[in-house]
């Protein structure tokens, strides 16, 4: 009998991933390939430039906080592979109690994975996706500023590929 690994859990144990908070989200394409936009290597790059899916990833970034008004993208950066974003969850009404159907990561990232597939024709994605729990305002401006720093340091990303290793890809 094979024996399979189980995947490691990726969410923190009981935690309520519905309460209000920020969190850092990083979602990947499949097999780290460079399909949302391209970042010229050197150039010190502060914007990358959109590839046709990368521009619809912007469209439904654009869209999350209409379709879920509990959720607010702080920020966010498309790079080739992935893309970046704190989410920011606000379920609190007025009067301090969650909202009966109080929107997760899980089902926001799922949402967001499955539109943007659904444009395109297929999926890009890799399963699931990371997050962290933003716990304090130190936490926030290193993200943040990991976030808008990251196609200046492209090349460092531990999602980086080198094109070099990639030519018997394309040949």
């Amino acid at each position: 009998m094979v024996i399979l690994q189980r995947r490691k859990k990726n969410r923190v144990k009981d935690y309520d991933y519905s309460q209000s908070g920020a969190y850092f989200i990083t979602i990947c394409v499949k097999d780290k390939r460079e399909m949302l936009c391209k970042i010229p290597v050197g150039a010190n790059c502060v914007r990358p430039v959109l590839l046709e899916y990368g521009q619809i990833a912007e469209r439904e970034i654009a869209v999350l906080s209409e379709t879920y008004s509990a959720i607010d993208v702080a920020c966010h950066i498309i790079m080739p592979n992935h893309i970046h974003m704190i989410n920011v969850i606000n379920n609190e009404e007025q009067t301090g109690g969650r909202t009966q159907f109080a929107p997760t990561n899980s089902r926001v990232i799922k949402q967001f994975k499955g539109s943007i597939s659904k444009k395109i024709g297929f999926s890009i994605w890799q399963k699931s996706f990371h997050d962290h729990i933003i716990r304090n305002e130190e936490d926030y401006t290193r993200i943040y500023d990991y976030i808008e720093n990251n196609p200046i340091t492209w090349e460092q990303d531990c999602h980086f590929v080198s094109h070099e290793s990639n030519v018997s890809d394309h040949t």
